[in-house]
């Protein structure tokens, strides 16, 4: 990951909403969830402003958007998160051993067929 897509990726992270809308994304595995999901967890409505915060993930390259049916799904863009990761903890430490590097994520597989959740 070059810095400038880091800086990018933390920019986006760098704000309360989408920090913890970017947390429930990653829990909810590759499947994702849909926006109203995501917006009854936080406690906020479904509108223009939590748009606006899952935009600016989607710019980020930190999530994706999948449409099914009428509902949007969010995922977390895992292999990005990861890329992130290294490329903050990338030659820590100064070449030193300082403990074990942060595992990745590889969500497991789940079924990702909208329909059959939306029905």
């Amino acid at each position: 990951m070059d810095t400038k897509t880091a800086v990018a990726a933390l920019g986006a992270l760098a704000q309360e909403t989408r920090l913890d809308i970017f947390r429930q994304l990653v829990r909810a595995g590759p499947a994702g969830l849909p926006v109203g999901a995501i917006a009854a967890q936080l406690g906020v409505e479904a509108n223009g402003r939590l748009s606006f915060h899952l935009k600016e993930l989607v710019g980020a390259g930190l999530a994706t958007s999948s449409q099914s049916g009428r509902f949007v799904y969010y995922a977390a863009n895992y292999p990005a998160m990861n890329a992130l990761l290294a490329h903050l903890t990338e030659a820590c430490c100064a070449g030193e051993p300082c403990g074990a590097p942060p595992p990745l994520c590889i969500p497991s597989p789940t079924a990702n067929d909208h329909e059959a959740r939306d029905a």
